[in-house]
């Protein structure tokens, strides 16, 4: 199931799925820097492995990343193998709210999007000078279309989608790999709080492996679970009079008082 990776590299493994995928991936003997905001939850995190090395980072500053990037490649003599980019948050908002709570709007933005895009900026470099590399973003199958309620962190995911597209595109014959991760939902501290039933639910246990077992073998995209995900997939390409119709009579029947 587990690949040979050496050195890995999680953003936002304070909690949730980062959490334990560098648990996994360290049990498997591989090297784990682990890199989130909250520092108390990572020192917890790597009490638990000799082999995780927790690195207080805020992926959304760029200067942070730069500098705690250099902190990161110390503790790898061949570079990283493995990249998962998984930091992100969740502000789920309706249109109603978008005035006091346009903040929330940047803020996602800010830290799903460009929090992928600084870390690329330091991660790219090396992996074309070593011409290799496996690269994992973290985005959700509400990136697949617009969602309501989802103003900030919908679009946020979409965008991740199609920047894994160009990664894909240009990064092919460099040797480096790319992989999207396209989850349902995950039961995890950030869907306790959704006050909305949330379809196919399924453990952190059950999203590690398979997301472990698809990174193995380099797929490009991993989505779970397979019926929900799929539902999503073919929302995609319905026409959009439909799309509207099913969202207006199964999800979003009318504003929340």
């Amino acid at each position: 199931m587990y690949k040979n990776w050496k050195s890995v590299w999680i953003t936002g493994a304070s909690s949730g799925i980062g959490y334990s995928l560098a648990e996994s991936l360290a049990a498997s003997g591989a090297t784990v820097v682990g890199s989130a905001r909250r520092k108390d939850k990572l020192t917890e995190l790597a009490s638990r492995h000799d082999n995780i090395i927790p690195i207080e980072l805020d992926v959304s500053n760029i200067t942070d990343v730069k500098s705690r990037y250099k902190e990161i490649n110390k503790n790898f003599d061949n570079g990283i193998d493995l990249v998962i980019l998984n930091a992100g948050i969740s502000r789920l908002f309706t249109l109603e709210d978008i005035n006091k709570r346009y903040a929330d709007i940047i803020k996602t933005m800010e830290t799903n999007y460009f929090g992928v895009t600084n870390c690329l900026s330091v991660i790219i470099p090396d992996m074309i000078k070593r011409k290799k590399g496996h690269i994992a973003i973290m985005s959700s199958i509400a990136g697949y279309r617009g969602l309501p309620n989802s103003i900030a962190y919908s679009p946020s995911k979409a965008a991740l989608i199609n920047l894994a597209d160009i990664l894909k595109s240009e990064l092919l014959h460099h040797g480096i790999t790319v992989s999207i991760i396209n989850p349902g939902f995950v039961d995890t501290d950030a869907t306790k709080v959704n006050n909305f039933n949330m379809p196919s639910l399924v453990s952190i246990d059950y999203a590690t492996k398979k997301i472990i077992h698809g990174l193995s073998k380099e797929k490009y995209e991993i989505c779970f679970p397979f019926l929900l995900s799929f539902t999503f997939k073919i929302m995609r390409f319905i026409p959009h009079k439909l799309y509207f119709y099913i969202i207006k009579k199964f999800i979003w029947k009318e504003s929340p008082k």
